[in-house]
């Protein structure tokens, strides 16, 4: 797949079959949604595109408004999300940069601008909520006026559902704010997962016996946080089991190394041999969040934080225990 900032690129397909969106968790709505474009696109001998945004309309206004309550929980991460479109198919994706200027385009200079001239969409494929334009002024009805009127199809997706239980981003942030992994799981299609590069951090786990992987979670308000019973792929043929702390680290110095930041710190329960002290650095690793065991505790003192991590090991061994190890691969 490929991926462009922006549509000004030579390399940007000059004609397409088009999904909008910003596709948080890639769900299996929208993977649905993708299997439809796939089939359109080949229909019509063009490439598929996704456009999405960065950041996400909301994280913007709630910047400008000063109003950070706006901003959504977010599942994954850019890299995640665009693994996760390479992974359905999609052959090009556009991530369009949200600011002042996209944001006070009316609904019609939008088509123009972005839809036609800089995509060249042939066929154009929304959800059935979406919105466009200045103060979400555009709408399905006027995007297909339009699409009669100016040469491009267009075609709504209703709804996709699971058990009756409609499939949303919004229904997966619900899930991981209340630690519903196996829900989520089936929201998605797959167990929900965080992926990056390991990177240094304080190493306190190292001096506690405790040695840790961190990624850093882009967002500061990721949908999921606390302690959570993980599995770790990248690092060798099987994946290896772990426990993991997903958030901001309340019992240590807010003025550390990572300087607050939202980190997913890992431990592996065996520490494969051949990783040595320092090699896992650098390496990108995928860590699945197979079961949540509390939120992140505040503890009073390094005893108390190893006896709780020593604590959180033993019911992660217990988990994997009683749940075959090869349900999860």
């Amino acid at each position: 797949m490929k991926v462009f900032r922006g549509f000004h690129h030579p390399d940007v397909a000059t004609t397409c079959a088009l999904t909008i969106g910003n596709f948080d968790g890639v769900h299996r709505g929208h993977q649905a949604m993708l299997a439809l474009l796939r089939g359109e696109a080949q229909q019509r001998g063009v490439p598929s595109c996704v456009l999405t945004f960065e950041p996400h309309p909301r994280d913007y206004f709630a910047a400008t408004l000063h109003k950070p309550d706006l901003a959504p929980a977010r599942v994954g991460t850019l890299r995640d999300k665009l693994t996760d479109l390479a992974n359905c198919g999609v052959d090009q994706t556009v991530v369009l940069p949200f600011d002042a200027r996209l944001a006070s385009l009316s609904p019609q200079a939008f088509i123009d601008d972005v839809l036609l001239c800089g995509l060249g969409a042939k066929y154009v494929l929304v959800g059935d909520d979406f919105r466009f334009g200045s103060k979400r002024a555009g709408d399905y009805a006027m995007l297909d006026a339009a699409g009669t009127a100016q040469g491009f199809d267009v075609a709504r997706m209703n709804s996709y559902e699971v058990h009756g239980l409609r499939v949303s981003s919004s229904a997966v942030r619900e899930a991981l704010l209340q630690g519903r992994m196996a829900d989520t799981a089936r929201l998605l299609g797959r167990p929900y997962r965080i992926s990056g590069h390991v990177v240094h951090g304080r190493k306190l786990g190292r001096e506690l016996g405790f040695r840790t992987l961190n990624l850093r979670f882009a967002h500061w308000k990721p949908a999921a946080s606390g302690i959570f019973v993980v599995l770790v792929h990248g690092l060798s043929p099987t994946p290896l089991a772990g426990v993991a702390n997903l958030g901001v680290r309340p019992s240590l110095d807010p003025l550390d190394v990572n300087g607050g930041r939202v980190l997913l710190e890992t431990h592996c329960l065996d520490w494969p041999e051949h990783l040595g002290t320092e090699s896992a650095y650098g390496k990108i690793i995928r860590v699945e969040l197979l079961h949540k065991l509390h939120d992140e505790l505040k503890y009073e003192g390094l005893d108390a934080l190893t006896a709780g991590i020593t604590q959180d090991c033993q019911q992660a061994r217990s988990y994997f225990a009683t749940h075959r190890h090869h349900d999860h691969i």
